[in-house]
């Protein structure tokens, strides 16, 4: 079942997604390069080397991918000097960077529950409790969403691009 839309929404031949959330995104994070560059940021990988040798990517596409996370605001370079070497730049999150945590996680919760064997390599588990962590669809007041029960309606204050 659907999601529920709303008013001029309802009719799907009437309208197109203009401005979409989701197409701005996938933009910006919608290559195996970048995902899994974003993924080794919140493990901690910083350097480039470190990015091009844990993800298995190319020089090339490593510097693109980091370039473009970068120039969109998910990534900061960061100068960073070792002893007796040139100045090089480390790529730190930033709020909108961390922001994106959830979409990834639900990516990887995603991936555990269907297109693992039933043992996932890695577990998400919140560091205090040990508990696992789960990334769900809820309202503001904490009630469980399912897909039937979501409504999508236009923003009365979004104003179209000129």
């Amino acid at each position: 079942m659907p999601v529920v839309l709303e008013g001029k929404l309802a009719d799907l031949s009437a309208w197109k997604p203009e401005g979409c959330s989701i197409a701005k995104a996938i933009d910006i994070v919608g290559t195996r390069s970048a995902i899994l560059i974003l993924r080794e940021c919140y493990y901690g990988t910083t350097r480039f080397d470190g990015f091009v040798t844990r993800v298995g990517i190319t020089d090339a596409a490593a510097s693109s991918a980091l370039r473009k996370l970068t120039e969109a605001g998910l990534l900061q370079k960061r100068p960073y000097q070792e002893e007796g070497k040139r100045t090089r730049h480390e790529y730190v999150l930033t709020p909108m960077g961390l922001g994106l945590l959830p979409a990834v996680l639900a990516l990887w919760q995603w991936g555990d529950e269907y297109l693992q064997d039933g043992r996932p390599p890695l577990e998400r588990v919140e560091d205090a409790t040990g508990e696992p962590v789960r990334v769900e669809v809820r309202s503001a007041s904490g009630n469980e969403v399912p897909l039937e029960n979501l409504r999508v309606r236009v923003n009365k204050k979004w104003r179209r691009p000129a």
